[in-house]
């Protein structure tokens, strides 16, 4: 397995007296893609807040552990500085500046990164490669794009940053399943060119069927953790969260999500553990 770019250790954070991490702790191996799934309330959001630096802009804190990301802390950082240093989020929901035009949403997204005129140009063009349609759409409001498109720019206005880790807050999350599927093929080239991705997705066959590693959440704790294709064998896993119920179907269901990447030895082993 690659090294670690994020290391998350005993991480706890909240919204004043709620309580939403206790004690998570994960790693996303340098150029992978790590999926964190759960149901509504599990924490998945809070997690991906917390790394960006964003969960003050809530009214939450962290409040225990440490977030390292390539060797350093990044937990008493605030957003700017985790973007400058490599670390940037998709928010859930397509939070894009509707007035602006999709140009100047693009040129907004490399305002926190230090790359200078002719990083920028290179982000662009890796950004309008990935995403045509944003270069035909230049000079429109980003208001007037579709569901779909509005995800691309925001996924595009990230990219600006050129960052190392994309965090990804379920970017299928009202989409037609033809889009879901555009989205899930561009997530696998972002990664294809080296960018790591941490992906929140309620669609656990889309998350897994993209990852290499995943952890589930419940309550605000790890469940569950291992490669993808371990969680996707797993029967907690096939009941609640990819709608398996017979057997026959289970392994149609994991052959599937196996079919999306490939074996490598020396994987870790499932484990458990108990809150």
């Amino acid at each position: 397995m690659e090294a670690a770019i994020l290391r998350v250790r005993g991480l706890a954070a909240g919204y004043g007296p709620v309580h939403a991490l206790s004690s998570v702790s994960l790693e996303v191996p340098d150029g992978a893609v790590t999926a964190v799934l759960g149901g509504n309330g599990a924490g998945k959001s809070t997690l991906l807040r917390a790394v960006s630096g964003t969960l003050r802009f809530q009214g939450g804190a962290i409040t225990g552990g440490t977030i390292e990301f390539a060797g350093e802390r990044l937990d008493g950082r605030n957003a700017a500085q985790i973007v400058a240093a490599g670390v940037v989020q998709v928010p859930e929901g397509r939070q894009v500046f509707a007035r602006m035009s999709v140009a100047d949403n693009l040129r907004a997204g490399a305002l926190g990164a230090r790359h200078g005129r002719r990083g920028e140009q290179e982000a662009r063009d890796r950004v309008l490669g990935l995403f045509p349609v944003l270069a035909e759409r230049a000079h429109q409001r980003a208001g007037l794009l579709s569901g779909g498109e509005q995800q691309m720019l925001a996924m595009g206005r990230a990219l600006m940053a050129r960052p190392r880790l994309l965090l990804l807050d379920e970017p299928s999350l009202g989409l037609a399943p033809m889009m879901a599927a555009r989205i899930a093929d561009t997530v696998r080239e972002i990664n294809d060119q080296g960018t790591a991705v941490l992906l929140v997705e309620q669609n656990a066959a889309l998350a897994l069927g993209l990852a290499s590693r995943a952890v589930v959440l419940e309550n605000g704790t790890v469940a569950l953790s291992g490669t993808a294709d371990e969680l996707a064998a797993s029967d907690e896993v096939r009941r609640r969260y990819l709608g398996v119920g017979d057997e026959e179907a289970a392994a149609d269901a994991e052959a599937g999500i196996r079919a999306e990447h490939d074996h490598s030895d020396g994987r870790p082993t499932l484990r458990r553990w108990v809150a």
